[in-house]
């Protein structure tokens, strides 16, 4: 039998969707700023690596309509459409936050992993693509000007392949090309066009 601490640990914790407003105190419970500041402070910069990641796979979301609950970070696949359909967004771009000599070459990370289960903390023993899709999302946009800007969505493009082609082609490989992405068929999708893409993709 569990033990009280046993069984408090082993429940999984969820957080309701803040607006931004929440306040965050100090030991003295005086007000010293918002989840909303702390938004602006950390994820301003949509261009960098880790945060165009993160902003690829919620754009993603709200083209498939499912951006209205909370982002689930150590899950086996990224989404699931509305029609049941598992998806992994990668993302990548010609452009860098640092000092570049060259535009980046675009390139993105299909390695097979063990899934892990957040709800029961158990990893499988087997290695594999966890996801029926891969969505590549590219901000194509080549220079740094003031038309710059990741927000808007017609720098993007979306490449979505299913996952059983990459299987068959290219098992194993840790990472693919823009290039090849495009040599194995994925099909080139706008923004608005994504969802039915994505839908479709598999028939």
């Amino acid at each position: 039998m569990m033990s009280q601490e046993e069984m408090n640990l082993s429940k999984v914790l969820t957080e309701d969707r803040k607006t931004g407003q929440e306040v965050i105190f100090d030991e003295q419970g005086n007000t010293v700023s918002t989840v909303q500041k702390y938004w602006q402070w950390a994820y301003s910069s949509l261009l960098g690596n880790t945060e165009r990641g993160n902003f690829a796979e919620y754009l993603v979301a709200v083209a498939l309509g499912i951006a209205d609950n909370t982002r689930i970070e150590w899950d086996k696949y990224d989404m699931k459409s509305p029609s049941g359909i598992t998806v992994e967004v990668k993302s990548s771009g010609y452009l860098q936050t640092w000092s570049q000599k060259n535009l980046s070459k675009p390139i993105f990370s299909i390695r097979p992993t063990r899934a892990w289960d957040y709800q029961t903390n158990q990893y499988e023993k087997i290695s594999k693509r966890q996801a029926e899709v891969y969505v590549f999302c590219l901000h194509k946009y080549q220079r740094k000007d003031d038309g710059l800007n990741p927000l808007d969505l017609s720098q993007w493009e979306f490449y979505v392949l299913p996952t059983k082609i990459l299987d068959e082609k290219m098992p194993g490989q840790k990472t693919i090309t823009l290039e090849k992405v495009k040599s194995l068929g994925a099909v080139t999708s706008s923004f608005h066009e994504l969802k039915d893409v994505i839908e479709h993709c598999l028939d």
